[in-house]
């Protein structure tokens, strides 16, 4: 690893169960990350809603926090979503070509129907089902960050957001985790994204190398 770097980066991914804060800390005592992860000198790289469930990273690296969470640098992030109403071309039109929303348009997001996603685990508590209301799954890809922006565009095209999975942020997916779990990326693997991402230009820049102490 290029020591302009410091200390190594260390990349964590956890599941954050609903209901959960993306912070350590909250002075109301809600459940926060802290609850899950025992790591200190991490924090989290972008936010994930308190009723959203999914993928967060937390790193100890701030150039690679903020190159993750800064929505300029349109770092991808996969979302599973349970809809109520059926979706059909014509409703998920609009989110392909972007929506209107109240802080203007919204870019373009690949958006897709998906069978309910296999090995998913149960929310608690449970979403709240109707008998007569259909309901349905959809797979985006955003690469943006507007507040609660999933929800605004599902509800802008008749499709209310019933239950918000993060599936994935770039290369890393929430696979294999159950809510509260978490896994550290082996750094040979945030090294190598590292310097892939530099020559494709979706990384951090290597950090400049100190100045020299004069004495």
């Amino acid at each position: 690893m290029d020591d302009r770097w410091g200390s190594q980066p260390r990349l964590l991914l956890v599941n954050k169960p609903y209901g959960v804060l993306t912070q350590f800390t909250d002075r109301q005592g809600r459940p926060t990350l802290a609850d899950f992860v025992p790591i200190p000198g991490v924090y989290p790289a972008g936010r994930l809603d308190f009723d959203s469930e999914g993928l967060v990273l937390l790193t100890n690296h701030g150039p690679l926090q903020g190159w993750l969470a800064d929505p300029r640098h349109k770092v991808s992030k996969c979302y599973r979503v349970q809809v109520e109403g059926t979706p059909d071309d014509d409703t998920l039109t609009p989110l392909r070509q972007g929506v209107l929303l109240s802080d203007g348009l919204a870019l373009p997001v690949p958006v897709r129907p998906i069978p309910e996603p296999p090995g998913l685990w149960p929310r608690s508590p449970p979403i709240r089902h109707r008998l007569r209301v259909p309901t349905a799954w959809l797979e985006l890809e955003l690469r943006e960050g507007r507040n609660r922006q999933v929800r605004r565009m599902t509800a802008a095209v008749g499709l209310p957001t019933l239950r918000l999975v993060r599936y994935a942020v770039g290369p890393w997916t929430v696979e294999g985790l159950a809510p509260g779990e978490w896994r550290e990326v082996p750094a040979a693997e945030v090294n190598a994204w590292l310097v892939d991402g530099r020559e494709r230009g979706d990384a951090p820049p290597a950090a400049p190398p100190p100045a020299p102490v004069r004495r």
